[in-house]
């Protein structure tokens, strides 16, 4: 774990230990995951924020999905789950891709919504940057980042609620490492101007320690304006 308390004023990145863990503790940290996600803002942030995009045969490609478990969130909506690791997809259910965020399968304006949950945080500025011109190419309506705020409460969460809630090891380890890397409202603002997507709404969405970002195409969806 980083040392406490560590310094936050500047996104630090560190290897997550998830990304060689064995299969037993690879499980075990998913599981965590999808309890966070459940109870602890992943999805109720995710809801609000499609919330006023939502229309009939809703398109979205989820990057970065990992077990699927945003896409098991939103019934009302076709979700293609893309992760680099099949592992990881072989747990979750739907439609999934198992391909590299940095080379993407499809043809531009592929999907409604290209979306990003808890993902963007694993990589520096000038890769997010890429990224998130990738995105923008595919998505026909918009693109949607669910990140971790960088904040020293939300860094202390996991570790003082371990007790109680009985973390796995690797997500004791990864949780912190993760708000480290995350973002302040003005950089992830910032990182969609660099990648030539100005207009984005940033929003916090507290208590969950979480950050949304919603980038609307020029002339996508005229009728969401409530978003902001």
């Amino acid at each position: 774990m980083m040392p406490w308390p560590p310094d936050l004023n500047v996104r630090k990145i560190v290897p997550e230990l998830l990304d060689s863990a064995p299969p037993d503790e690879m499980a075990a940290n998913l599981n965590d995951l999808q309890r966070i996600n459940r109870f602890f803002g992943g999805r109720q942030t995710l809801r609000s924020v499609l919330r006023p995009l939502a229309r009939p045969g809703l398109t979205i490609l989820d990057i970065g999905a990992a077990s699927a478990d945003h896409a098991a969130g939103l019934a009302d909506a076709r979700v293609v789950s893309l992760d680099l690791s099949e592992a990881h997809l072989r747990r979750g259910h739907g439609a999934r891709v198992a391909a590299d965020a940095f080379a993407l399968p499809f043809a531009p304006r592929s999907f409604d919504l290209v979306m990003a949950n808890l993902f963007l945080h694993h990589f520096e500025n000038e890769a997010i940057v890429s990224l998130l011109q990738s995105f923008a190419a595919i998505a026909r309506v918009g693109v949607i980042v669910n990140d971790l705020e960088r904040s020293r409460l939300a860094w202390c969460f996991l570790p003082l609620t371990a007790p109680v809630l009985g973390w796995n090891r690797i997500t004791l380890h990864d949780g912190p490492v993760s708000v480290a890397a995350g973002f302040r409202p003005a950089e992830l603002a910032e990182l969609f101007q660099s990648a030539g997507l100005p207009g984005v709404t940033v929003r916090r969405h507290h208590p969950w320690f979480r950050l949304s970002a919603v980038w609307l195409a020029q002339g996508a969806l005229p009728h969401v304006d409530e978003a902001k």
